[in-house]
């Protein structure tokens, strides 16, 4: 059975490895608010959504070709929101490693001071993504980089932070086998398979989203978990809306053999490469 539609990604959490300087980039570059933060751990957002969640373990470091974190997605509410991102990077000279335009949406990409990979992006109106037979098509074609800055002609608005409309817009995360990966969170999680690219990487959502999960083996066919000490994702949450589905989710996970872990805002499951997923509900 398919997720509901309102199903959503809802927060990722980070290891990294200094505090300060990691809250530095996320709010001066980035526009990130702080939320909160004790015991070395910090969490930050936009308006009242809190999305990102940085944990500091002092020495670790940024691992090899293993499964783990490729980037987050931050979605942003709007082409205009995106270009005062845009605008704010080259105002604080931030480094950015790319930007595509990957026909459903527009995106910019960079890496935090910890190598962790960031998406920036939004999205076009649904009615307009392309399609092909009945199913998305998605691309990395070059950016309208002039035509996003064009949205901020006549508006000299100070900065004042991402829009308090922007959330997590989804996950991309490496995994060791494409088939095993697929099957785990269509089979058991129920997402849909939206689009799929070749062997090596899958697009995954609910409710016809063009995708809240990618997943892809572009760190090598049966690349290992990142080791003890690393750097990168703890784990990310899946929304769902209500105890019930929560509830049916986590049956499927344990008919299909996979171990169950409490946590503190749900249930934690492991995905055939050892991701972690916690399933949580809305609040």
């Amino acid at each position: 059975m398919s997720l509901p539609s309102q199903t959503t990604v809802g927060a990722v959490a980070l290891t990294i490895s200094n505090l300060e300087r990691s809250l530095a980039y996320y709010q001066e570059n980035l526009g990130l608010s702080l939320q909160r933060q004790e015991n070395g751990t910090a969490w930050l957002g936009a308006g009242s959504n809190t999305f990102l969640i940085l944990t500091e373990q002092p020495g670790a470091r940024r691992p090899g070709r293993t499964t783990g974190l490729y980037h987050f997605a931050i979605l942003t509410p709007s082409r205009l929101a995106l270009a005062k991102s845009l605008r704010h990077l080259a105002d604080t000279q931030t480094r950015v490693s790319g930007f595509a335009d990957h026909l459903v949406s527009e995106a910019i990409y960079l890496s935090d001071p910890d190598g962790n990979g960031i998406e920036i992006y939004c999205d076009r109106p649904r009615d307009e993504w392309p399609r092909l037979d009945g199913q998305i098509q998605m691309a990395s074609d070059p950016l309208d980089l002039e035509g996003i800055m064009g949205e901020l002609e006549g508006r000299d608005e100070p900065w004042t932070g991402l829009h308090p409309e922007t959330i997590l817009g989804h996950m991309h995360i490496h995994v060791a086998h494409l088939p095993a990966a697929l099957t785990f969170y269509r089979d058991v999680i129920g997402f849909d398979l939206m689009v799929q690219w070749a062997e090596s990487a899958g697009f995954l959502s609910a409710g016809g989203y063009h995708h809240h999960l990618g997943v892809n083996t572009w760190n090598g066919v049966g690349a290992p978990p990142p080791p003890p000490g690393s750097v990168g994702m703890r784990w990310f949450t899946v929304v769902l809306p209500g105890q019930e589905e929560l509830e049916r989710v986590t049956e499927n996970v344990r008919r299909a053999g996979v171990p169950v872990e409490e946590h503190e805002d749900g249930v934690l499951v492991r995905d055939p490469s050892q991701n972690a997923v916690v399933l949580t509900v809305s609040p």
